[in-house]
């Protein structure tokens, strides 16, 4: 896959959504505002959900740390501040205020390190597709024996096939053996996340929904449970009436296989 910027939906990243502005808020004056945000009550909800990570949580949604994002603009700086901060909701607030054509590999590489719990993962993936480096990290992270940075990049291959429209399918055909060694992995976090990229490949186009699903059979057929779960639960979906017609009516509008 070759390195390049990512066309992203409004919705999530794409210049339409981020702020034009530059952000004029200083470090200490947001982490104040987050800290004024706290929630003692949502940290018990978010233990609940599996959102345990080592570091301070405050108990901000996600959606009160976008609404506050359109308030900072974007600022590399900022976003560096932020993270360092070692605040869970610091650190997505930093992804959200990050400006991807400003990111390097080695602070992505310093930023996985720090990935504690499944959240950040997904938030921060939403990030780190949006750079020139999300294909060398798939390929770096989906090999690592740490179980939130090998999810980073399962996530990041979710990301990539539910949003980037410039990538082919050969470019998302080339991750199934990543797909296929990680299946194994029992662990809950890295499963899903497997299980998560192998169904959004699937439901990119007809053409990638039926190789999406042969690689979903061969998964379920396997000795280890994990790959069969996935499998298994891919196949569900995969196969079900409801994406079958969503890729049948975008084929009659785009002309996609």
């Amino acid at each position: 896959m070759t390195a390049r910027p990512v066309r992203r939906r409004e919705s999530r990243l794409s210049a339409t959504r981020r702020s034009r502005r530059t952000a004029s808020y200083g470090a200490r004056e947001v982490l104040s505002r987050l800290r004024s945000m706290a929630s003692p009550r949502n940290v018990e909800g978010m233990a609940r959900f599996g959102i345990r990570p080592k570091t301070t949580v405050l108990g901000i949604s996600v959606w009160d740390l976008r609404r506050l994002k359109w308030d900072l603009g974007t600022d590399h700086r900022l976003a560096r501040q932020l993270w360092a901060s070692g605040i869970h909701e610091a650190r997505i607030l930093a992804s959200f205020v990050e400006e991807p054509a400003q990111v390097t590999a080695a602070q992505l590489d310093r930023w996985v390190r720090d990935f504690d719990s499944w959240d950040i993962v997904d938030q921060v993936s939403a990030l780190i597709a949006a750079t020139p480096h999300a294909g060398a990290k798939i390929r770096a992270w989906a090999g690592r024996k740490e179980e939130f940075v090998k999810r980073a990049a399962f996530a990041l291959i979710a990301e990539l096939a539910w949003w980037d429209k410039t990538m082919t399918d050969r470019e998302f055909e080339r991750f199934y053996p990543l797909i296929t060694r990680a299946a194994t992995d029992e662990r809950n976090f890295v499963k899903k996340a497997v299980n998560w990229a192998l169904r959004n490949i699937g439901k990119r186009n007809r053409r990638l929904n039926r190789s999406a699903t042969v690689l979903a059979r061969n998964l379920a057929r396997s000795e280890s449970r994990s790959a069969r779960w996935i499998g298994t639960d891919a196949l569900r979906e995969l196969t079900s009436l409801k994406v079958k017609e969503r890729l049948r009516r975008r084929k009659a509008v785009t002309g996609n296989r």
